[in-house]
């Protein structure tokens, strides 16, 4: 179960937040806070997962409270003034969203957050064996499939939409692969064509200009075998 926590001034804010995030499993809001003085009272004493953050706040401003953290949880900025990105990212953000946002982008967002390749990272979800699990939601037929990250085996290009394929069933996403790409850790997925984008821990051989995942056969373009060569080393 993912923890979240809103910090904006504004109501309506949080009304689409939560309206969005209640649209995805493993999604539970711990407290809507109107300033970031609540908010650091709040966490002095419970553990969140991730914060959506406000930037401009009445008393305390939002990159000025994430300042305040020692160990700050995943943040996905929320804010309507796009001069601030820069400095977001400096401060390790995990997305920065403009108001207005859809639901589209806000999944991305969410995506990008949780799916962070850390070996013990707070978003990761804990399975009955006490092993841990990563997830990423995908767009698929009008709904929103979670899908456990270790069982993808490659994404391949098809237009404007990606199909994923995994251990249990491939599911076509509406959605370019360089769009795809962009939630995925760099640690677990490698680009190897301008049309297949695979999992590292999948891959059973290299020959030549293939690549092996179970009995897939990936092609390697020209233009990626340096990833390929970096990954050998």
């Amino acid at each position: 179960m993912i923890k979240y926590l809103i910090i904006d001034d504004e109501h309506i804010a949080h009304d689409i937040i939560k309206g969005y995030c209640d649209l995805l499993p493993n999604m539970q809001l711990q407290k809507n806070c109107y300033d970031a003085i609540e908010a650091i009272e709040y966490l002095n004493t419970n553990k969140i997962d991730l914060i959506f953050l406000d930037l401009n706040m009445p008393t305390l401003k939002g990159f000025e409270f994430l300042r305040t953290l020692q160990s700050p949880p995943k943040v996905i900025v929320t804010t309507a003034y796009k001069e601030y990105a820069l400095e977001g990212y400096e401060l390790n953000i995990s997305d920065y969203l403009l108001k207005p946002f859809g639901f589209e982008r806000f999944l991305k967002a969410v995506n990008k957050a949780v799916s962070v390749s850390t070996r013990e990272g707070p978003l990761q979800t804990t399975s009955n064996n006490n092993t841990h699990t990563k997830t990423i939601f995908f767009r698929s037929n009008k709904k929103y499939t979670q899908v456990d990250i270790d069982t993808i085996l490659y994404f391949e290009a098809a237009g404007n939409y990606t199909k994923v394929v995994t251990l249990k069933e491939i599911i076509t996403v509406r959605e370019k692969i360089s769009d795809v790409l962009e939630s995925l850790s760099k640690d677990d997925f490698l680009q190897v064509h301008k049309s297949f984008v695979i999992a590292v821990k999948h891959i059973n051989s290299i020959e030549g200009n293939r690549i092996m995942i179970k009995d897939h056969s990936i092609p390697i373009g020209k233009i990626y075998k340096l990833n390929i060569n970096a990954l050998l080393k």
